[in-house]
This record gives structure tokens, C-alpha cells and sequence, in this order.
């Protein structure tokens, strides 16, 4: 069976309608995996946008006056279709993405996760009763939905970012348009087409509650300045983030931005060097390095440094790398040929000052549009250069430290600030990087690697990271208005600050 008539094949099995377009301007779909055609999928003009954005617009009129309980069922419902094919689904992000099938897995379950949260803040959206300085009078904080969210995802988590933003804007009674990444256009026509049969399922009319835009940046760009479009959420590089945050600041729109993130961790002296060894590996070389979250930059106390490079260089030498559908491989490829060059540019460069490269090349080839690499492990004697830049591609590099605060402030200086881990047995250690004066990152881990966030905690950064929130903890603040009211349940009108004004 050929990749896309496995793909012909997945969206019959979950009952979502798929045809590949016969239109000129049609986006062809490659997998990574040996640079094959998937299929074709219709591109939404201008006018269709703006049309999209209409229907989702009307819709948030009636979905914000359903109660909240009710919003959280059609999520429940969306959590448990999506469960009834975690395989399927997990199959087609492999497909288009080239995730190893168990983080294909996992991304699914990250989707059923973030419902089953949804499903219970829809009973938990409260604000506060603040005491007031005036006698007989009430002060409360009401949250109201904003109307649409606009939310931008990226290729490497094609169902995740979707779901994170999707689930707490519904049950927050917002309703959708969302532009997903031209890689990766058919795992969200998959993911769209399950919930809008979930918000059918619970008897809600499904027309405009996620609205699916396919194209280039200029139907972001559309989707982002449009005055109907209140929250954009967006994903993805730095550069994109800085046009979305400019674009909709212009227009006195809110952003919420999950951008780079130049990720590192310290490696103290006391440190479990097995654990290291495993969270270093996953966190650098899962998913390809191709994670906002991936580990890339390693500081090591200079004490053990001799000792835990040459075990990471086995590791890595003994990676296997390969078709991720094979169950014994942990490398899938890169997502194309850009990514790709710009690692072998970032080697090119450091091999160039004298750094010690430990692989980096292309592996195998499966199809002359599929680049497999063999994660590398760039030895700098400092901290410079291409380090302090994101090169989305699965490069480490190490440098070597001798004083903690030393390695705080190494790890301070990227201009990024999403995900950070120190690895240490030392109480005070942990303590100071997880303070005020430590980690300046969104993200501060203490023995486990700077990837595989879970969906209770808030996940995001600072800096160029873009400052925003999704998933757990108060993040569904960000997708709802706030008002305070004041109520006077008395007879007489006082007024604050203890000002006269008689009439």
C-alpha cells in the first residue's frame, strides 16, 4: 500500500471526508519519511478567509450563551472520538511529520489530556469577590469569552498546539479558525473533521465553530488582521512571532505567542550521570531536535565533564535512526531539505572555529526528498557563536563550567527563554536555579530534561520564547475578557477614595 493510499485509507476509517483537489493551486503534501506524495489539498482564497472568519464570528454569538458545563461536553465529547482512534491519528502525524510512532502516540494522547482538563474547568471558570472600601457595595470579577480565536500551529506538533488552544477557548466560549502549517495540512483536516462531528454529537450546530484555513503566510497574515479575530495564538518561530505580535498590537489585538527556544541544562557535580545520560538523550535527540523544547545547549561542571561526554557520544553512536514506523527506531527524519541545510550550515560554521563535532551527517537515505542525520554533539570550549542561535535540527552543544552561577548566567544569556533544566543532588542547587535568581526561562527542571512538558502546568516562555501561556494552571485566562463590577445593594452613594460630591 502506497503512503497516500494509506492516507485515503486513515480518513475512512474515522469517517472524515477527504479527496485530493484537482485545483491548480492545490498544496501538495510530502511525507518525510521518503519524500513521497501524500496528497493534495485545496487552498482557502482571500474571500473564503474572510468568509470563515464570518460563519465562526456568528457562531461565537449563540456558543458564548451556552452554559459553560454544556461547552465542556462537546470537548468531553471531541476527547473520547479522538480516543476511539488514536491509532489512526497517530499513523497520519507519522505520515506528514516523521514522529517516531510512540511520540505520534503521545501527541494523541496529549489531545485527550487537554479534554479531560477542558471537560473539568468548564465547572471551574471563577473569578473573585474583592472586599470594597464602601459600605453596602460589592466588588466581583466576571470572564466573558473574547469571540474568535485565530490559532497558527506548526508542523512538529500538528494535533497538540491545535488541541491546547482549542479545547480551553471552547469551553471558555470562544469559537475557531485556525491556520495550521503547510506541512502539515491533513493531520488538521483530520483533527478539525473529528471535532466538528463531536460538536454534532452533542447536538450543537457544527457550522463555524472551527473554521480551517489552508495556505501561505498570507492567509495567516489575512486571518491575523482581520477586526473579527479578537485572540491570535500563534506557533512557531521567533521571526513569525515578531510579525504576529507587531500585526496585532497594531490592531489592539491580543497575541499569545509560543515561539524558539534555545533550551539548556547545567550538570553539577553531584548529578546521576545514568539519569543524565537519559534525560540529555531524549530531550536533544527526540523528535529529531525538532522541538521548541529540545535540549541544545549542555553545560558541564568541569570535574565530571571527561566522564559524561564520552558516555553521551556512545549514546548517541548507538541511536537507531530510520523509517519511524519501524518500532525499534528512535531517530525519525528531518521535516525537509531547509532543515536539513541550515544544520550543516550550523556545523560547518563551528567545525570552522575549531569545535569538536561528534557526527551530524546525513544517515541513510530512503528517498532523495528524505534527509535521516545522525544527531551531533558539538564540544565548545565556550559558550559563543551558532550556540546562542536556534538551529531547529538535532544539534547538542557542551561547554564546560566551574562555577554554578557560572552556568546560571550561561544559561540566562540566550536570547530565548522557554525550557531549562539543572540535573543535581544538591539541595541548595536545585533551590537557587528554580528561585528569582535563577533560570530565567518559563520552563526550570530539576532532574529531568527540558522536553516532555505535561499538560497540567502552564506551558511557555519568556523573552523571544514570546511571553505566552497554553494548557494547564490559569492558562484559560488568556482566551477570555475580564470585567470588574461594582454593585450597590444599599441606599445611599457613597464614593471611593472618600470624595464629596454633593448635588
Amino acid at each position: 500500500m502506497t503512503h497516500a493510499s494509506t492516507i485515503q485509507k486513515i480518513f475512512k476509517d474515522i469517517g472524515v471526508d477527504y479527496r485530493d483537489s484537482t485545483d491548480s493551486n492545490a498544496l501538495a503534501v510530502h511525507t518525510p519519511i521518503d519524500g513521497s506524495l501524500l496528497g493534495r489539498v485545496k487552498c482557502t482564497n482571500q474571500s473564503e478567509v474572510a468568509a470563515a472568519i464570518a460563519r465562526a464570528h456568528l457562531r461565537a454569538q449563540s456558543w458564548r450563551n451556552e452554559p459553560a458545563p454544556r461547552r465542556g461536553a462537546a470537548i468531553r465529547a471531541f476527547g473520547e472520538i479522538v480516543r476511539q482512534h488514536k491509532s489512526s491519528l497517530a499513523q497520519l502525524i507519522t505520515l506528514e511529520a516523521g514522529k517516531i510512532t510512540q511520540e505520534s502516540l503521545g501527541e494523541v494522547q496529549e489531545v485527550i489530556d487537554i479534554c479531560e482538563f477542558a471537560l473539568g474547568l468548564s465547572r471551574q471558570l471563577y473569578g473573585l469577590t474583592i472586599a470594597s472600601e464602601r459600605a453596602d457595595h460589592k466588588l466581583l470579577e466576571t470572564w466573558h469569552p473574547l469571540g474568535v480565536v485565530g490559532i497558527v500551529s506548526a508542523f512538529n506538533f500538528p494535533m497538540a498546539v491545535f488541541a491546547w488552544n482549542a479545547a480551553l477557548a471552547m469551553v471558555c466560549g470562544n469559537t475557531l479558525v485556525w491556520k495550521p502549517s503547510e506541512k502539515t495540512p491533513l493531520t488538521a483536516m483530520a483533527l478539525n473533521g473529528l471535532l466538528l462531528k463531536a460538536c454534532a454529537s452533542e447536538g450543537f450546530e457544527p457550522l463555524g465553530m472551527s473554521e480551517l484555513l489552508i495556505g501561505d503566510r498570507e492567509v495567516g497574515a489575512t486571518m491575523v488582521a482581520h477586526p473579527n479575530v479578537k485572540l491570535v495564538s500563534a506557533t512557531g518561530s521567533t521571526a513569525m512571532g515578531r510579525e504576529v505580535g507587531i500585526a496585532c498590537a497594531s490592531h489592539f489585538k491580543r497575541s499569545l505567542l509560543e515561539l524558539g527556544g534555545n533550551n539548556s541544562a547545567i550538570v553539577t557535580p553531584t548529578a546521576n550521570l545514568d539519569l543524565v545520560v537519559r534525560g540529555v538523550v531524549f530531550s536533544a535527540a527526540g523528535t529529531a531536535g525538532q522541538r521548541c523544547t529540545t535540549l541544545r545547549r549542555l553545560f558541564v561542571h568541569r570535574s565530571i565533564y571527561s566522564k559524561l561526554v564520552p558516555a553521551l557520544v556512545r549514546a548517541y553512536a548507538g541511536l537507531p535512526i530510520g523509517d519511524p514506523r519501524d518500532p525499534g527506531t528512535l531517530v525519525g527524519p528531518l521535516i525537509d531539505e531547509r532543515s536539513f541545510a541550515a544544520m550543516q550550515t550550523a556545523l560547518e560554521q563551528v567545525k570552522q572555529s575549531g569545535a569538536t563535532v561528534h557526527f551530524g551527517a546525513r544517515e541513510i537515505v530512503l528517498g532523495e526528498s528524505s534527509f535521516y542525520v545522525r544527531p551531533s554533539i558539538v564540544e565548545m570550549p565556550e559558550q559563543s557563536g551558532p550556540m546562542l542561535k536556534e538551529t531547529f535540527a538535532p544539534i547538542l552543544y557542551v561547554t564546560p563550567y566551574d562555577d554554578f552561577e557560572q552556568a546560571i548566567e550561561m544559561n540566562n544569556e540566550a536570547s530565548h527563554g522557554l525550557s531549562s533544566a539543572v540535573f543535581t543532588q544538591d539541595l541548595r542547587e536545585a533551590e537557587i536555579f528554580t528561585s528569582a535568581r535563577g533560570s530565567d526561562c518559563g520552563i526550570a527542571n530539576v532532574n529531568i530534561g527540558t522536553s516532555g512538558a505535561e499538560i497540567g502546568g502552564a506551558f511557555g516562555g519568556e523573552k523571544e520564547t514570546g511571553g505566552g501561556r497554553e494548557s494547564g494552571s490559569d492558562a484559560w485566562k488568556a482566551y477570555m475578557r475580564r470585567a470588574t463590577n461594582t454593585i450597590n445593594y444599599g441606599s445611599s452613594l457613597p464614593l471611593a477614595q472618600g470624595i464629596k460630591f454633593e448635588i
